[in-house]
C-alpha cells in the first residue's frame, strides 16, 4: 500500500487558491501553499517549546516555538491550527489567528498563519512528532533561541509574534 500524498491548496501572492497539489510537489517547485502554526502559552505566560522527533523528514531534532503544519484542502488556517494542536499535543483548543505572511525562511515559500492559544501546562505530545517539550520563560526562551538549533520557521514566526504586540513571556 502506497503512501497517501498530503494535498494542499496552491495559492498566489494574495493567498487566493489557484489549484490543489501535493505538499511534496509544492515544496519541490517552490509554490506558495498554506501552513498554520500556534504559539502556545500557559496561564503564567510561559511559551511551549518542543524538539522535533528524529524520525521526522523536515528538520529532525530541531527545536520549535510553534506547533503546526500544512493546511489541508478546504481547511481554514484556524481549523488546521486546531487539528495540529490535537494531533501533536493531544489537546482540543481553538487558537486565535493573529496574522498571516509569506514566509520564505523554511524549506520553500509558504503563507504562514500564526495563531496563539493559552493551554494548560499538562500537555501529552505525540512521541512520533515530539521528542521533548518544556515551558520556557521569556529570558529562557531568548537564550534558547540563540543557543539551540531551531527551525527557520520558529525564528521568523516568533519574531513577528513579538512584534505583533502579544503579551510577553
Amino acid at each position: 500500500m502506497g503512501v497517501v500524498e498530503e494535498l494542499v491548496e496552491r495559492v498566489d501572492g494574495r493567498d487566493r487558491v489557484v489549484g490543489v497539489v501535493s505538499r511534496r510537489r509544492a515544496v519541490r517547485k517552490g509554490w506558495l501553499h498554506r501552513v498554520a502554526v500556534t504559539v502556545c502559552r500557559d496561564d503564567r505566560g510561559r511559551i511551549l517549546v518542543h524538539r522535533r522527533s528524529e524520525r521526522l523528514s523536515r528538520f529532525p531534532g530541531h527545536f520549535e516555538v510553534v506547533v503546526g503544519g500544512a493546511v489541508h484542502v478546504g481547511e481554514s488556517y484556524t481549523q488546521a491550527a486546531a487539528r495540529e494542536l490535537t494531533e501533536e499535543l493531544g489537546l482540543r483548543a481553538l487558537p486565535r489567528l493573529l496574522f498571516t505572511f509569506v514566509n520564505r525562511s523554511g524549506l520553500s515559500p509558504h503563507w504562514l498563519g500564526v495563531h496563539e492559544a493559552v493551554l494548560p501546562d499538562a500537555v501529552v505530545p505525540d512521541p512520533d512528532e515530539v521528542a521533548w517539550h518544556g515551558w520556557l520563560t521569556g529570558p529562557e526562551l531568548r537564550s534558547a533561541l540563540r543557543e539551540w538549533p531551531f527551525t527557520p520557521d520558529s525564528h521568523e514566526a516568533f519574531s513577528r509574534y513579538l512584534a505583533f504586540g502579544t503579551p510577553r513571556a
